[in-house]
């Protein structure tokens, strides 16, 4: 019993590691549904449009309509082989979340100890350091159905390199089997185009540097894009073989101008961006540079400049610059015309997506640096404890510093803040936001039938799809240009009035939503409604009739409905919701 204490007291990162992910995990089952989950591109997206498939049956379906935006092709949702919607079908959604959540660190955490491994570092810094810089990697704040993308990073590196280590051999089978099935945990569109091109230079480079090619990586180079194509065979066929003219032609990013663009580029190589958010600014970043000062400064006094050029660590960071300077100048109009000029199925592409794989840039550098500071620090017991507690300073960063989507520690606030005021926050939980007891109290008050349409006012269109109503409006950023003009009728009024509002939509249009007139924006993550100034609607309820819409599902008391075509049917609340529901239909004067 002894040793076995002894030897988990020596790994005690581990079983901190362990406990962290029991804990995570317990507190959401344990607070559930009044768990605070961010709403901002969530909550309003991935989350209901799963739970809308899983509704409707449609995980597997072929030529079947999933019932938003009009009606649109099951196809444009992700993929029935991607881990995310593999929980999602056999999981209830919460649940499916929070194993996404853990799934993610757990990935996150292999993927960087085979990593380590494969570089042949078997030195106890290596193993304790690189152990605490993979769960600091795994547990950061990232887009949340795209966590296990961003924490598998570190696991086709090291496919790569085992394959290109063994070459074409029985030995490299496995890893190519391995290879073929990896976009399951990935995203092509994400992650999996630039992973390919990411490849292609790592081909041109190992051919230039070893004199040869690598037919191994060339072939790994066909495998991954082949199970890219048929793991992810939606996607492509929608992409490539469809001939609907998509929101993408019509989508319009900030043109910035040269000094513009400096900002954007030092600005995201110094804070990260939100979908990407690794907490690398308050901590990390001041002591990468620092380091990357200091190596570099000491190279060029022991004048031995080619190991400026073969540090790994000067490798990492340029590729990070290089990201950075990728998404910088994705806001040069001339640049995206450019893109869309040479490849046309790629207009409205965001390019500039290679920021993604910088969080893992940050925290390897972390690793290197503090595994560095232990080796030198040999019988200075004070340096290897701080070596030990950089990487760890960084977790607790990341849990307490993020600030986008991070569950854990909003969760936990407001359940400490619930316990000790007898209140709640003004925020909404995961089951205040979507209320299915009080939309399922007013469906079957309405006799709901699932071919009536709807719209949402005040609220995202989300909570609606989430609870079984068919909608005209939602969140998708790929549906038809058609459908955007036809809808855009409907809201015309309020975008006349909101000149912000017009630009929004018109240049992107991904939130196809019923706006304000007057507000920037009436979709609250709140209980109270307290943005909104006016109870108005400005919309074009013959358009909006013209479009087979039934019901107008509003938070707000709509001051001129009877002006605006609208007639109030029923107003609803439930004690489990922070909601009144106010239920529209449209006057029957409107079409004569």
């Amino acid at each position: 019993m002894k040793t076995f204490v002894k030897k988990a007291l020596s790994k005690w990162y581990i079983c901190l590691g362990v406990l962290y992910i029991v804990a995570v995990f317990a507190m959401f089952m344990i607070v559930g549904k009044d768990s605070y989950i961010a709403i901002a591109d969530n909550l309003d997206l991935f989350v209901a449009q799963m739970k809308m498939m899983s509704n409707t049956g449609t995980f597997f379906m072929h030529d079947a309509e999933v019932p938003f935006l009009g009606g649109i092709s099951r196809d444009n949702l992700p993929g029935e082989f991607y881990f995310y919607t593999i929980l999602c079908m056999i999981f209830p959604d919460f649940t499916a979340y929070v194993l996404n959540y853990i799934c993610k660190i757990i990935i996150g955490v292999l993927s960087g100890i085979l990593l380590i491994r494969d570089f042949d570092l078997k030195d106890e810094a290596a193993k304790g350091i690189g152990f605490i810089c993979a769960f600091a990697y795994g547990i950061i704040n990232v887009f949340p159905a795209f966590g296990i993308p961003f924490a598998s990073i570190p696991l086709v590196i090291f496919l790569f390199r085992r394959i290109y280590r063994y070459g074409l051999s029985v030995k490299t089978i496995p890893y190519y089997v391995i290879l073929f099935l990896y976009p399951v945990v990935s995203y092509f569109s994400y992650f999996g185009m630039f992973i390919l091109g990411y490849l292609v230079l790592a081909i041109i480079w190992r051919w230039i540097s070893d004199r040869r090619i690598s037919w191994a990586l060339v072939v790994s180079l066909f495998v991954l894009a082949i199970g890219f194509v048929l793991l992810e065979y939606r996607l492509f066929g929608q992409m490539l073989f469809t001939d609907e003219v998509t929101i993408r032609s019509t989508m319009k990013d900030a043109n910035m101008n040269a000094a513009q663009i400096m900002t954007e580029i030092w600005g995201v190589f110094k804070n990260g961006m939100m979908h990407a958010d690794d907490a690398h600014q308050y901590f990390i970043f001041p002591i990468c540079c620092a380091y990357f000062v200091f190596l570099n400064a000491r190279y060029i006094v022991k004048k031995d400049f080619k190991g400026i050029f073969k540090d790994i660590y000067n490798f990492f960071m340029l590729l990070i610059v290089f990201n950075s300077f990728v998404y910088g100048i994705y806001y040069s109009e001339a640049m995206r015309n450019l893109v869309a000029f040479l490849v046309p199925p790629l207009t409205g592409w965001q390019f500039n997506r290679t920021i993604f794989f910088s969080p893992f840039l940050w925290y390897a550098m972390l690793f290197i640096f503090c595994r560095r500071l232990y080796l030198r620090a040999e019988g200075k017991k004070l340096l290897r404890a701080i070596s030990y507690a950089i990487p760890v300073i960084a977790v607790f960063v990341i849990l307490i510093c993020s600030s986008h989507y991070n569950d854990v520690y909003d969760t936990a606030y407001g359940t400490a803040y619930r316990i000790k005021t007898g209140k709640t926050l003004d925020r909404l939980s995961y089951g205040e936001f979507y209320s299915k007891e009080l939309f399922d109290k007013i469906k079957s008050d309405l006799q709901y039938e699932e071919d009536e349409w709807a719209v949402a006012y005040g609220m995202h269109p989300a909570i609606l799809e989430y609870n079984g109503i068919s909608t005209l409006d939602g969140y998708l950023g790929f549906y038809t240009q058609e459908y955007k003009e036809q809808f855009r009728k409907v809201i015309a009024p309020a975008l006349d009035r909101m000149e912000q509002t017009r630009i929004y939509f018109d240049d992107w249009g991904a939130r196809c939503y019923l706006y304000s007139g007057t507000d920037d924006s009436i979709v609250m993550a709140t209980k109270s409604m307290q943005g909104v100034t006016d109870n108005d609607i400005y919309i074009d309820a013959k358009a909006l009739y013209d479009l087979d819409c039934d019901y107008i599902f509003s938070r707000i008391d709509i001051s001129n409905a009877d002006e605006a075509g609208l007639e109030l049917i029923n107003t609803y609340s439930d004690p489990s919701s922070p909601y009144t529901i106010y239920v529209y239909g449209i006057a029957d004067s409107v079409n004569g």
